[in-house]
């Protein structure tokens, strides 16, 4: 084709290649020649002329520019030498399906569908590409594909290999760069979660923010962690940050903010450390995935904290965050406005009652529901430790190549402190007691909860104390973890068939809990159901927010979706009910006495 572009002179070829359509160029890799010269160069007699020295199977043989070496190698070198103008270069190479392997695959749509060739097909591609001498047809039966290997002393063996020397080795592998050891953050870094809020009602988002205001102050750690945000930093109250921290902008800031007469004003400095991306969740988990995997490709270890609203991660942009796992990267996912029924007078745009379920689909995802601040905390602080710190932190040989998905709530409630003598691992292995079932009952059951519906799981608990049924409050904050381990118990019983069964952590922790269990969250019921077959010979009842949001306040939204404290209690007690230690007239009362409607429709169907 390059002599022919080289004699169009009034560019008559040119434009019949930039009109022709994608379509019809399919049709003329699969037609003869005749068709080509009659339909391509036809029409214009000039452009007939042109080729009027070529026999059909000339025309058949046009290479494609796509497939040209000889114009690859020009267009990329044209390319590179752009580069200092500034202006970006686009390569457009048009290429043929199936290219070489013959009639049958060539410009057709079966390509796709073609998972074996035929003998005929093989030796075709042999002719194609000139290996008739090396490949005679005696190598060819009906067992085995004959496999070429270039002689050692052949330009093509020689180029190769000399690739694969410049590439790193025979087998492709991941390089990690020498890194320094990351010290450790202090542990008073983490102390004023841990203390709670008294009487002031905070979310889980101000916890956090005050954490991460408090790690970035480190003096350890603190000019490695990486804060990220879309364009949402004052709806996450992280405005805070903005005096101290700054944000990133390559040639500083070039104008006077809005805002600029505010003590939270927006500021920008070619120093910053926050990386406030603009709304883009796609280019923010760029950042996340350059941060969270630099110890690796720059030999720096970066701590990035990504925040963003829940429902816009895992959902908008997935295939990143299974990028980010691939490559694996270290850092904190941070879903904040988390939960179906939290946010006031907002619909589906932002309710959130999956992100959960995502996460699990993801191996390396450590996901975390936390109730409380401190047990923001202490996530945080073991996730740092064993993506970053010594070897002597992960207990088990756990796997330092994970990163964290934590949901945050923007719901204020009283930050309870960390229970006197409550070890942090108990809450990084995903349950733990939070509240022993009162003295003096004679029916007991057992309550699960996370996130923001430990508000509901409280208030029904102490209800159904005032019946003389004693509650037993567990905090949940990962059901994933729960499950990974439970799955490593069950594989291990399965290979070991001669050896003592190993127990699931959920099933140890909850042998002695009393009673049916019932768990309840503001994520769908698949949450908790993940630890349920684990628990064999228990009644376990989920409460969830299965089914589309509502726009309405959280109380409403609660009640619809039924995870309210009154549809805890009714399932407290028809759980007991199942069990025989509960009559179908408590549950009706109970029924009656919040004012549920057994007739309101199903939210899941709705």
């Amino acid at each position: 084709m390059g002599h022919l572009l080289a004699a169009d002179t009034d560019g008559v070829l040119l434009n019949q290649l930039n009109t022709t359509v994608d379509g019809e160029f399919q049709r003329y890799s699969v037609e003869g020649g005749a068709y080509i010269r009659d339909n391509f160069f036809g029409p214009d007699p000039r452009l007939r002329q042109m080729v009027a020295h070529l026999t059909d199977q000339d025309l058949v043989n046009l290479p494609r520019g796509g497939h040209d070496y000889h114009k690859l190698y020009a267009a990329y070198k044209a390319a590179t030498e752009n580069l200092g103008s500034g202006a970006p270069t686009v390569i457009l190479a048009k290429t043929i399906k199936g290219w070489t392997l013959g009639p049958g695959f060539e410009g057709r749509n079966a390509t796709h569908q073609i998972k074996k060739m035929t003998n005929a097909q093989l030796m075709a591609l042999r002719d194609r590409l000139h290996l008739h001498d090396e490949i005679p047809d005696s190598q060819f039966d009906d067992d085995e594909v004959p496999y070429f290997r270039p002689a050692e002393d052949s330009v093509e063996y020689q180029y190769m290999i000399e690739r694969r020397r410049a590439l790193g080795g025979s087998v492709p592998k991941r390089l990690v760069r020498p890194r320094k050891v990351l010290g450790m953050p202090l542990d008073a870094t983490f102390e004023e979660l841990r203390g709670g809020s008294g009487e002031q009602e905070v979310s889980t988002t101000m916890g956090f923010t005050r954490l991460l205001r408090n790690l970035c102050r480190d003096q350890n750690i603190g000019q490695l962690v990486v804060p990220i945000i879309p364009d949402e930093g004052r709806t996450f109250g992280m405005d805070s940050l903005f005096p101290a921290l700054k944000i990133y902008a390559s040639q500083g800031q070039k104008y006077q903010p809005v805002d600029h007469d505010l003590l939270l004003s927006y500021a920008e400095s070619a120093k910053g450390q926050i990386l406030e991306e603009g709304i883009t969740e796609a280019g923010s988990l760029a950042s996340f995935i350059a941060s969270g995997t630099s110890y690796a490709t720059r030999g720096v270890t970066t701590i990035p904290f990504y925040t963003f609203y829940s429902m816009f991660g895992f959902q908008r942009v997935g295939d990143l965050i299974w990028q980010a796992a691939d490559a694996r990267a270290r850092g904190f996912l941070m879903g904040a406005t988390a939960g179906r029924t939290t946010l006031q007078g907002e619909g589906l745009q932002h309710q959130d009652g999956h992100s959960l379920v995502l996460a699990s689909t993801v191996p390396p995802c450590q996901s975390y529901d936390p109730s409380y601040a401190y047990e923001v905390a202490a996530i945080i602080q073991a996730g740092i430790h064993r993506m970053y710190g010594p070897d002597s932190d992960r207990p088990n040989g756990e796997e330092r190549d994970v990163f964290y998905y934590i949901t945050l709530y923007n719901e204020n409630y009283p930050m309870p402190a960390m229970p006197e003598g409550l070890d942090p691992a108990h809450i990084v292995r995903g349950l733990y007691q939070w509240a022993a079932a009162p003295d003096g009952t004679d029916r007991r059951a057992t309550l699960l909860f996370s996130g923001s519906a430990q508000g509901a799981a409280r208030a029904a608990a102490d209800e159904l104390a005032q019946y003389g049924i004693g509650v037993e409050l567990w905090s949940a904050t990962s059901y994933k973890a729960l499950r990974d381990d439970a799955l490593s118990a069950e594989r291990w019983n399965r290979l070991h068939p001669g050896q003592p069964a190993k127990v699931p952590l959920v099933a140890q922790l909850l042998a002695d809990a009393p009673g049916p269990v019932v768990a309840v969250s503001d994520f769908m019921k698949i949450v908790p159901e993940q630890v349920a077959r684990f628990l064999p010979g228990r009644t376990f009842v989920p409460l969830g927010t299965d089914g589309m949001g509502r726009s309405d306040t959280r109380d409403s939204l609660r009640g619809y979706f039924e995870v309210n404290t009154g549809h805890v209690v009714v399932a407290v007690l028809s759980a007991l009910a199942a069990d025989g230690k509960a009559s179908p007239d408590e549950v009706q009362a109970a029924i009656a006495r919040h004012g549920i409607d057994p007739g309101s429709p199903d939210p899941l169907l709705v």
